[in-house]
């Protein structure tokens, strides 16, 4: 069993252990575990294979045992007398934005509901407004997070499957039988929200290789199984899809199975101009059409587009917005690469709400080749999140001054996350922002004012001439809350305006601001900063999704201030102050 599946086991064990009633301390065990094996940075079946489990902080004595018992046999008797104690869909209602363990155990406890549809039921009939505790606007909540529900069914975070279907995307490439193999749809375009995974996979040995992959550990159910296509679901409960070609159909199938719908459309346009047919499997003289052009033999996917007149279009930018023009005019820019960043911003320790120390942090960060980290705690107002007042803050800076003296090569630079009240202003003076190498402003909290009062609000806050870049844009959450009303080309003219830079949040329920606007940003002259907007020293590395979202809006690398090496990242950062 994987690390992540592990981990989702104790959270569940956790969960099952608050309905029981149990000790608080215990279920923090549990919690503390899937915390530390989610940031666990080192390989994770080395350290089972040498029993070092007991080294990991985050992980006690009792636990050791039962995560050895999971990663070897996939099974804990434990946990299934657990699950034998209630509902089989109790789990469901975990997945109900807004509504944590100790309401699903009052839910439980008193009105029995153990499911989603009894939720809704006793939510309508009133019985949940007439509990202690709920009330009117509790039942008002929760039915729109189960419409929420509803709306997100069958639909899945890039972030979320990433590992699933790299993993896969691995054991294929390494089959002995396989001899080319793409993973594509939606997830190879870094859309943010995935429905599918598709494989497509050229081998002399169709049926061997399908009878593996339906096989797999990873897969829970086949839903159809034939000659040159197998359909699976997950365990994590997302379709996949497999389909195997010949090597000659290899390259079309690629490009076909990749999309967009659009896309495709306008490279078949291109085929019958020359008087050929497109699909997924060749290049074919089109009925009652001229053949103007040979036909030309194809062998990779980059062949399919030079045979159309085209430059390679990289699969982010297929969606049909000006890449076929842009292809056709030797006009597509050098997108963004993951090598290309030497630092990133808005990082947070255990200050407020992160888990790792500013140590920790920046060694994480020089282990990934990055130069420098910009730290941003939250602030004061934030108060569920353990928010820093001018006294811990100024506090903060001054360690990282110190810190700094023991780098080589490398730097911490001190901000803030600081919030944007209500009415636009900050959370701290211009006299604490002065202190400070950057400031990050985000809107945490007053998120149903109007666009106008939303977007005036965010516009004040940023041209303050303090604040360097404008945090998570529109406040969503990918998949459980929508964003808030927001003038974002308004947004993106001030910041053009006041030289202000605008967050692309990696984290990968966020992924704000969305690529579609990163066009306009930078036909507007407008930064980016790829920031993980990391709690933890694993978050680091969802910087990965930032860049897969930078290159779906455009942007190169002279695009994205953290490319910019630490000798000229200051300079750029203090750009707005003068």
């Amino acid at each position: 069993m994987t690390k992540d599946e592990i981990s989702d086991i104790l959270e569940n064990i956790a969960r099952l252990l608050e309905l029981k009633g149990e000790n608080p301390f215990k279920i923090r065990a549990y919690t503390n575990g899937a915390r530390a094996l989610d940031t666990l940075t080192e390989d994770f079946d080395k350290i089972v294979a040498r029993d070092g489990l007991g080294e990991v902080e985050g992980i006690g004595k009792a636990l050791v045992e039962k995560i050895t018992t999971l990663a070897r046999t996939g099974k804990l008797e434990y946990y299934e007398e657990l699950r034998e104690q209630f509902p089989p869909d109790i789990f469901t209602l975990f997945d109900v934005p807004g509504l944590g363990a100790k309401k699903i155990k009052a839910l439980y406890d008193q009105l029995g509901v153990h499911s989603l549809t009894n939720l809704e039921r006793v939510c309508r009939d009133g019985q949940v407004a007439a509990l202690p505790g709920f009330g009117a606007k509790t039942a008002e909540n929760i039915l729109k997070g189960l419409e929420q529900l509803k709306k997100s069914a069958g639909q899945f975070r890039l972030g979320d499957i990433s590992g699933l279907a790299e993993s896969l995307l691995d054991d294929l490439r390494s089959h002995p039988r396989v001899s080319l193999v793409q993973v594509a749809g939606s997830y190879r375009r870094k859309k943010p929200i995935v429905r599918d995974l598709d494989f497509i996979v050229s081998t002399r040995h169709p049926k061997i290789v399908l009878e593996d992959f339906v096989g797999h550990h990873l897969v829970d159910s086949v839903l159809a199984h034939g000659d040159t296509k197998a359909s699976v679901i997950l365990k994590n409960g997302i379709q996949c899809d497999i389909r195997v070609v010949k090597s000659e159909e290899y390259p079309f199938a690629v490009v076909y199975f990749t999309g967009s719908k659009e896309h495709n459309v306008r490279l078949r346009s291109r085929a019958l101009e020359r008087g050929w047919s497109l699909n997924e499997y060749r290049f074919s003289l089109a009925e009652g059409r001229e053949l103007k052009e040979p036909i030309p033999e194809v062998y990779t996917e980059a062949d399919v587009y030079r045979a159309l007149g085209l430059a390679f279009v990289e699969p982010e930018l297929r969606e049909d917005r000006g890449e076929i023009a842009a292809a056709e005019a030797g006009e597509l820019p050098q997108l963004i690469e993951w090598q290309n960043l030497r630092g990133t911003f808005h990082c947070h320790t255990h200050a407020s709400d992160g888990r790792a120390s500013l140590e920790e942090m920046a060694h994480a960060a020089e282990d990934l080749g990055l130069q420098y980290l910009g730290i941003a705690d939250h602030s004061k107002s934030s108060v569920q999140a353990n928010g820093l007042d001018e006294k811990r803050l100024l506090e903060q800076v001054a360690r990282i001054r110190e810190l700094n003296q023991t780098f080589d090569g490398f730097r911490i630079f001190a901000g803030t996350e600081c919030d944007i009240r209500k009415d636009g202003s900050l959370d701290f003076s211009d006299e604490i922002l002065a202190q400070l190498d950057y400031v990050v402003v985000s809107v945490h909290a007053a998120f149903s004012l109007s666009e106008v009062e939303m977007t005036d609000r965010i516009i004040k806050a940023i041209s303050n001439p303090y604040v360097t870049m404008m945090g998570h844009l529109t406040g969503r959450l990918l998949l459980t809350r929508e964003p808030y009303k927001v003038n974002v080309p308004a947004i993106i003219e001030a910041a053009a305006a006041t030289g202000t830079i605008i967050e692309l949040n990696a984290n990968p329920r966020r992924l704000d601001m969305d690529w579609q606007w990163w066009p306009l940003a930078k036909e507007k002259g407008v930064r980016c900063s790829i920031n993980p907007d990391a709690h933890s020293t694993a978050g680091l590395q969802d910087l990965i999704f930032g860049v897969g979202s930078a290159r779906k809006g455009w942007l190169t690398r002279n695009d994205v201030i953290n490319t910019l090496p630490l000798g000229q990242i200051e300079q750029e950062l203090a750009r707005k102050r003068k």
